[in-house]
């Protein structure tokens, strides 16, 4: 039996990104304001348009959550589109708390975009990345404008590493989530 290559270490680090975003959170940071039911539903469309791409790139597991209370399911609704996955919480359970069963279930495996205090300090205990949904949502920026000009991110860390000054050493955590924010 011939003998495989094994992945190389770009290949492993892609494929163990695991990303769950707060959708409604991510969308409020984006706007700024509240949305009508109808603004509400072209936000969840704009959203996920704009999440395909960047997976596609990134080679990411992408899962937004959002609320399904007020939609009339009575179960948890699952969809994939162009491989982002799209799930709805049932009437009785929040998006919240389907995030903490997230961060439950994959811990410091997974990364949790949302600026929710409650969820973020929860997925925190349980070892799970937490990235505030503006910082999710510039690098979503960065990885729109790398695929529009077509810059390579190993061309921008050649860059910065040109660059000399001071160093200073992050605490664990918070090297922990700047490691992570490359990745993504």
């Amino acid at each position: 039996m011939p003998c495989k290559d094994p992945p190389s270490s770009v290949t492993l680090l892609l494929m163990a990104i695991r990303i769950a975003i707060d959708g409604y959170n991510l969308i409020g940071a984006s706007t700024g304001m509240g949305l009508s039911m109808r603004n509400i539903e072209e936000a969840r469309e704009a959203l996920i348009k704009r999440l395909i791409p960047y997976r596609k790139t990134k080679g990411a597991k992408l899962t937004v959550v959002f609320d399904g209370a007020g939609m009339g399911r009575l179960s948890r609704g699952r969809e994939i589109k162009d491989g982002v996955e799209i799930i709805f919480s049932s009437a009785g359970e929040t998006a919240d708390s389907v995030l903490k069963e997230y961060a439950e279930r994959f811990r410091e495996g997974m990364t949790l975009v949302t600026s929710d205090r409650d969820v973020a300090n929860f997925a925190q205990s349980k070892n799970t990345v937490v990235i505030a949904s503006d910082e999710f949502l510039a690098v979503l920026d960065t990885s729109e404008y790398q695929d529009m000009k077509g810059v390579t991110e190993e061309d921008e860390e050649e860059e910065r590493k040109d660059k000399k000054g001071a160093s200073r050493r992050l605490p664990k955590k918070e090297r922990l989530k700047e490691k992570r924010l490359k990745k993504l």
